[in-house]
């Protein structure tokens, strides 16, 4: 199998991640974590999202937050709702704003209280703005692979989407896998429709590991050409409109992957670890992801390994 010699990895636990936790972060952990992350080899972050500051306070730090991680090594991008939240990243300095909208109608207005077509309307504006400041515009298409309230999604629903944000001037399409609905057969089936339209669009996978095919489904994409890919730090993430959903695939365990399979993302994947781990510690749970619990294949000493393997009477199992 030909995979691509190179992936981008676009993190997105700050802001995906972070709204999610009901502990509210001090803008000072933030940086310090966004630091990390940035020395450990991220160079595309997606910090925050210019939200209503009172419906997702977890972000409404998002000006001093950009201000303090700017100019750092990554490229920063946010999140921007509607016109007033693309004001607001524009004035902060993003690198680069991302429009999003629901492929499912019952989705997006549970998710954001308009229509699709609503949504689509306010894109124009948002990319308007973009340019007039020189950032950059990328565009994210939730429930691109199903939805928890209307089951499977047509490929016609996504590419409603993806041509409209194209037409307001995205230069890149996320696909949403917002409530971990994806499987391969749908990945590729929707990437091919996609590839056929727009065969010059560089595409992105957004794949959460509710059903614990996350992975899988990059492998699907690799297989395919994709080459972008975004995650979330030690797994963070999810869904507040579908019970039971957890989070993104997760960070360090998708850059273990690419290492893996010999594909090079310029991230120190011991660095990245360290960064899940301290994550952890300050939300004080458990986090999803693997690779902070066991390391890398070959990284655990001997003797550790051996005392793994020993029951309680010291013979190994």
């Amino acid at each position: 199998m030909a995979y691509p010699t190179q992936a981008t990895v676009t993190e997105v636990g700050m802001r995906d991640g972070f709204q999610m936790e009901s502990r509210i972060l001090p803008t000072e952990v933030k940086v310090r974590i966004g630091l990390a992350l940035i020395e450990a080899g991220i160079v595309r972050l997606e910090a925050t999202s210019f939200v209503s500051r009172t419906a997702v306070p977890q972000l409404a730090d998002a000006a001093d937050l950009v201000a303090r991680l700017k100019g750092r090594g990554a490229a920063l991008s946010a999140l921007v709702p509607n016109v007033n939240g693309a004001r607001r990243a524009a004035a902060a300095g993003v690198d680069r704003m991302t429009v999003f909208a629901s492929a499912s109608e019952t989705h997006n207005m549970k998710n954001v209280r308009r229509t699709i077509a609503e949504s689509l309307a306010g894109f124009a504006e948002i990319g308007a703005i973009a340019a007039a400041a020189g950032i950059g515009l990328s565009a994210s298409v939730a429930t691109s692979f199903g939805c928890p309230f209307e089951g499977d999604v047509p490929p016609g629903a996504v590419l409603r989407v993806v041509d409209a944000c194209l037409e307001a001037g995205a230069e890149e399409v996320a696909l949403g896998d917002t409530t971990g609905m994806a499987t391969p057969r749908i990945v590729e089936s929707l990437l091919r429709v996609l590839r056929d339209r727009h065969p010059r669009t560089p595409l992105a996978l957004h794949l959460h590991n509710t059903r614990g095919l996350g992975l899988v489904n990059v492998v699907t994409g690799l297989e395919l050409g994709v080459e972008r890919f975004e995650s979330s730090i030690g797994g963070l993430g999810g869904c507040p409109f579908a019970v039971g959903a957890t989070g993104n695939v997760c960070s360090e365990d998708l850059v273990y992957l690419l290492d893996e399979l010999g594909i090079a993302s310029g991230i120190d994947l011991q660095k990245l670890i360290a960064v899940a781990r301290s994550v952890q510690n300050e939300f004080g749970r458990e986090l999803p992801g693997q690779l902070m619990k066991s390391g890398p294949r070959l990284s655990l000493p001997a003797q550790s390994l051996s005392n793994s393997m020993r029951g309680q009477s010291g013979t190994v199992e």
